[in-house]
């Protein structure tokens, strides 16, 4: 399963990038915004950070804006995807821009027959939000299974991301039903890696170490 950081800051990147688990990255305009500078110097840094695909978000409401700014930020580099909203709008905008080349993740999935819908029109990409549906008392890696299972049975290409995770256990659910991508914050890929047994150990191991040494 690939991995991708779930960020707009430069710095969260480049340190998961040291840790070898960045995969790619997935923006949306909260993200930038939280980052106090001009949105297109970021988009720009991002870009050449990073080698795998960076998916940047659209605003406009309507089909036309929206191929109109997936154009604009398609050239700003060959690994920008284009994050589409699952709108009747948004789906004639994937159709438009699959046909024309550009990568497109539709997002905001919260049920499987979306995703099924973006991956007709062509959507390189489907985001469903698993955890903004867990806190509505819904269990969100259930559409996940669903998805994957739809995906396999037609043989569609597009890849699912796991999106909206909150924990490691999203992760490791998501890994264990099979899907392509899992897209997570900063502090969640730092957990991923950290347990106590392993803390509890290392420290035995170094006390028995120094002992030796006297």
């Amino acid at each position: 399963m690939k991995f991708f950081i779930d960020t707009a800051n430069i710095e969260e990147i480049k340190k998961g990038i040291e840790m070898g688990l960045v995969d790619g990255v997935t923006t949306n305009p909260t993200l930038l915004s939280k980052e106090k500078k001009d949105p297109q110097l970021v988009i720009k840094e991002i870009l050449e950070t990073v080698t795998g695909p960076v998916s940047l978000e659209v605003i406009a409401k309507d089909a036309k804006g929206m191929c109109e700014e997936a154009r604009k930020l398609a050239v700003l580099g060959n690994n920008a995807v284009i994050k589409i909203p699952m709108t009747e709008e948004g789906i004639k905008a994937v159709r438009t821009l699959s046909l024309e080349g550009i990568k497109t993740n539709v997002t905001l999935i919260f049920q499987p027959i979306q995703a099924l819908i973006a991956a007709k029109a062509g959507a390189t990409y489907v985001s469903p939000f698993i955890g903004r549906l867990d806190d509505i008392a819904t269990k969100g890696m259930g559409i996940i299974d669903e998805i994957c299972n739809i995906f396999f049975n037609y043989a569609f290409e597009t890849e699912v991301i796991v999106a909206s995770i909150r924990n490691p256990i999203h992760v490791l659910d998501a890994a264990l039903i099979g899907a392509d991508i899992a897209t997570i914050p900063f502090n969640v890929l730092k957990q991923l890696m950290n347990h106590p047994l392993t803390d509890i150990g290392l420290e035995k191991f170094l006390k028995d170490w120094e002992s030796i040494q006297k």
